[in-house]
């Protein structure tokens, strides 16, 4: 059993994680240019690794190997500083352990000034404001980014890093517009299905536990409390109502996702739980109460160390998940260092000691090399790209459907979360 300290400094982490999947429909506050608690997790139900990322290797002549080499072009025009919005723990300075500022700094001349975002929604408005450099963004903002011209596309040209990024995280609709690359690739997860294995002895591989009813599970199920969560409904029903020709969880006609709402509504009878509170859910797998639902990976190794009877598995209707970019702002005032950091920060050391602190498959291959946890990229399927295929990543629902319909308009997100919000009331 890992300390108290050790304990409380993760869940106060799982929170913050929350952030980073865009849960846009939270209100927040303002928040303040510090950094968050590690996210000390690895594996698939291994207990959290609680040790710090690696360090640097050191050449011949005692000076730290980053394995990064900026562009000559863009480091002569280097502004001395870069206003960032990021998600809370992508920037750490050391405060917390951990330290990918200071090396940038050092090679670049780049001070680092980071406001953090608490949702999709803040970091969105943060960007229109025109004050800020580049953002670390979800795929369900960076497409109304793109949308409003808050950011613009990137020369590959000026990226030294970009060509070891994993081919599944390039040219996708989250990170590019019309064919143009719109930023770099952060890392990336699925939304998994966790089981007690003691109501599950053989485990489970599909989602219908979740929607059909008729096991130990009934009223025992967790649920994600999110307008976005309409999309896992929309991907079970791609499998068990293909007549409804649902083949985008977040492309869905009036009909399609009428069908969706019915079946959450139908789903309430077999919840126990809906969480937007992490360590809520965490405990609940704990104690029992809970014994399926859907979850992240970090939640369920946190569970797992404190004696959850737990198993995961990405069920074989697919799942839905997450991928993170790094965008340059149409406006910003130190567009050189705002390229610099991109570069970096998904250069091999820094993206294995960023990714891993979060707890997520990191973007860039030859991190998985870099990594304190031998396991890491293993365990979050980096190199797997099999695993991908069917993991739906979160994306803005708009009028114009997504899966390449002109004949119908489809419901936008801000439909969503009217839906849900009454579903919920």
């Amino acid at each position: 059993m890992r300390s108290s300290r050790i304990a409380v400094a993760l869940l106060a982490s799982l929170s913050i994680v929350a952030a980073a999947c865009g849960d846009d429909e939270s209100d927040s506050g303002d928040t303040t240019a510090t950094t968050a608690a590690p996210q000390e997790t690895t594996g698939d139900t291994a207990a959290p690794d609680t040790t710090e990322p690696a360090a640097p290797e050191t050449t011949g002549a005692g000076e730290v190997d980053y394995m990064w080499t900026p562009n000559a072009d863009v480091l002569a025009g280097a502004e001395g500083e870069v206003n960032i919005v990021a998600w809370p723990g992508y920037i750490e300075d050391g405060t917390n352990g951990p330290d990918w500022v200071t090396p940038f700094t050092d090679i670049t001349g780049c001070s680092v000034n980071v406001k953090l975002g608490a949702t999709s929604d803040e970091m969105v408005q943060l960007m229109q404001s025109g004050e800020y450099d580049g953002v670390s963004a979800s795929g369900d903002a960076t497409q109304r980014l793109m949308a409003g011209g808050e950011v613009e596309a990137i020369n590959l040209d000026e990226f030294t890093s970009y060509d070891d990024i994993f081919d599944g995280l390039k040219d996708q609709v989250w990170n590019s517009l019309d064919g143009e690359p719109m930023g770099i690739p952060h890392g990336r997860g699925a939304n998994v299905l966790v089981y007690n294995t003691e109501a599950f002895p053989d485990g489970l591989d599909s989602w219908s536990v979740m929607w059909e009813g008729g096991t130990d599970a009934d009223g025992a199920v967790s649920v994600y409390d999110s307008a976005i969560y309409i999309a896992d409904a929309a991907l079970w029903l791609m499998t068990a109502q293909p007549e409804l020709g649902i083949t985008n969880p977040y492309s869905l006609d009036q009909a399609q996702f009428d069908a969706a709402i019915a079946l959450l509504e139908s789903q309430k009878a077999l919840a126990g739980q809906y969480w937007s509170d992490y360590t809520v859910q965490a405990g609940s797998l704990v104690d029992g109460t809970v014994l399926a639902g859907t979850t992240w990976q970090v939640v369920a190794n946190f569970a797992a160390s404190e004696g959850a009877k737990i198993e995961t598995t990405k069920p074989k209707e697919g799942a839905t998940g997450w991928s993170d970019t790094w965008m340059l702002s149409s406006s910003a005032a130190n567009p050189n260092c705002m390229k610099l950091w991109m570069d970096w920060i998904s250069s091999p050391w820094a993206n294995a000691q960023a990714t891993e602190y979060f707890g997520e498959a990191p973007s860039n291959s030859l991190g998985c090399g870099l990594t304190s946890d031998p396991d890491h990229c293993t365990n979050f399927h980096a190199e797997d790209e099999d695993y991908w295929t069917d993991v739906w990543y979160w994306t803005t629902a708009t009028e114009e459907c997504l899966d390449g319909r002109t004949d119908v308009t489809c419901v936008p997100y801000t439909e969503w979360v009217n839906a849900w919000s009454t579903l919920r009331a």
